[in-house]
């Protein structure tokens, strides 16, 4: 633009030096070369695991060390700033302590996705240092990646457990192995029958009766909050906050299961004044009580949540039924009418345990999948107690009975762990004959397995719950111990006294891991 005599405007001035300053910048580094090095943009696990809306610099809670990875953090994704020399990434990459796993790349991202969850209660540091991007290599340039270093942790290793001695007698206890820390979670009120964790590891859904009565039919349903963050937030809840969720007001609550998403219960419920009125119901965990809806369906045994959350599976009749969770469940989604019994499903939904009794008494257990294979794992004349697949490998634990010889009816518990692609069985552990309540829970890195050895109650005259605590079964026991095994491959045996169970110095029965 120029003015009545002709003379440029002092505003296009400007516009023509900056243009020309730009130029001469653009020139001067395309003589150059490429002078500029890649680097690393993005790390998920080091910046994605906390949504940015729930970052509060000011918070109290806010605790960098609070994020941590689970189980269910398979992969991690590296982005950066230029297509990256494939081989030298991935020659130049460390994890210290080492994470097996395989590399896969979608343009300039990389993504690492582990075989086998990452152990938990440890520190990792990332680093990558000596990488080259694709124009230095085909231009033969020497120039390697800014080097880059990031740091992570896996959630502590935390148990829960019921106490059996003393103060702790029947309430709900955390255990943090990591830090040897303990907290009470429930008081002196109440007497824990049941419980299992919420998938985040931040509350715990948990049966209990008053501490005045032993009648485990009074049993209510309630949370309680564990302390430990998620790692989808840097705010904890502090521990101990109890709240009711289901009353025993109309119905007897027998047994619950939460559903793997933890948004689901399903419950077994029994009416206090009308005989015969017996079945499933379901809820969702954030809404209350008036909220149930009966589960319509024809009366069943035990039941297990599939892993998708959206259905049950449940022992009917001489088979077990897949029933979807919703009011009216008479068409089941599918029926297996040889299986009596779902032990346990793999986490993907793909596999599951299932028991087939036989008409000599004995019991079979089978491997059947969701493409209609059928594989017999093993065949026992005793019980099939528990089964839990392993996350870390493709092996099945599982606790079992055997009859032994003689006049008197007596089982033999023990432990054994079956590689589910060779069917190879590995014996772990022999019970007394006499240990009749026995549990085990598998660590969700399926590196360790909890167990308890409870001793049971010999004088048949205690009534009172200040002298004896019951099992959810029932059973009374005076006291019980618990003990943690480590845990090799099933095709390991180089080294078996890394396998013998560890006593802990902690009083109590039916451990779980926390998520």
């Amino acid at each position: 633009m120029v003015n009545k005599k002709g003379s440029l405007l002092p505003i296009d001035r400007v516009a023509i030096a900056l243009m020309l300053l730009l130029s001469i910048i653009i020139l001067l580094v395309v003589s150059q070369g490429n002078v500029v090095a890649a680097r690393v943009r993005d790390l998920t696990w080091q910046h994605q695991l906390i949504p940015e809306k729930d970052i509060s610099l000011t918070d109290d809670n806010s605790n960098s060390d609070n994020v941590k990875i689970s189980k269910d953090h398979t992969s991690f994704s590296m982005t950066f700033t230029r297509p990256m020399d494939v081989k030298s990434v991935e020659k130049n990459l460390k994890i210290d302590p080492p994470l097996a796993g395989k590399i896969s790349w979608a343009g300039r991202r990389m993504v690492y996705t582990l075989f086998t969850p990452a152990p938990y209660g440890a520190d990792y540091t990332l680093s990558l240092e000596g990488a080259r991007d694709r124009i230095s290599v085909k231009e033969g340039e020497k120039n390697t990646i800014k080097p880059f270093q990031a740091s992570f942790k896996t959630r502590d290793l935390i148990i829960l457990y019921i106490g059996s001695e003393k103060e702790e007698k029947g309430r709900l206890i955390l255990y943090n192995l990591t830090q040897e820390k303990k907290k009470i979670l429930t008081s002196k009120d109440l007497v824990v029958i049941d419980f299992e964790p919420f998938p985040d590891g931040d509350k715990i859904l948990f049966s209990a009766i008053p501490s005045r009565t032993q009648d485990l039919l009074a049993a209510k349903v309630y949370t309680v909050t564990t302390g430990v963050p998620t790692v989808f937030s840097r705010k904890t809840a502090a521990p101990g906050k109890v709240d009711l969720i289901i009353n025993n007001k109309k119905y007897q609550n027998l047994k619950f299961d939460l559903s793997p998403d933890g948004e689901k219960i399903v419950i077994q419920r029994a009416s206090r004044s009308k005989t015969g009125d017996f079945g499933l119901w379901f809820m969702d965990v954030n809404r209350d009580e008036k909220s149930l809806q009966e589960i319509e369906t024809s009366p069943g045994g035990d039941f297990m949540i599939t892993p998708d959350s959206k259905a049950v599976a449940i022992a009917q009749g001489k088979g077990t039924a897949i029933l979807p969770l919703q009011k009216d469940s008479t068409t089941p989604l599918d029926f297996f009418p040889q299986f009596g019994l779902v032990k346990a499903f793999s986490r993907d939904g793909s596999k599951a345990a299932m028991v087939k009794f036989n008409t000599d008494f004995t019991r079979d257990l089978f491997l059947v999948t969701n493409q209609g294979e059928e594989k017999q794992l093993l065949r026992t004349d005793g019980r099939i107690l528990k089964c839990q697949f392993d996350t870390a490998s493709p092996t099945l634990y599982c606790l079992l009975t055997q009859l032994l010889s003689g006049e008197l009816y007596q089982e033999q518990p023990y432990l054994v762990a079956i590689n589910l692609k060779t069917g190879e069985q590995k014996p772990l552990l022999i019970f007394p004959a006499e240990q009749r309540n026995l549990e085990i829970s598998l660590s969700p890195d399926g590196l360790g397995l909890l167990l308890d050895q409870t001793v049971p109650e010999t004088n048949t005259s205690v009534t009172s719950n200040e002298n004896s605590i019951q099992t959810r079964t029932g059973s009374a026991i005076t006291s019980s111990s618990l003990w943690l095994m480590p845990l090799l491959p099933v095709s390991d045996s180089s080294d078996t006294a890394k396998t013998k169970p560890q006593k802990l110095s902690l009083l109590g029965f039916h451990p779980r891991w926390l998520p």
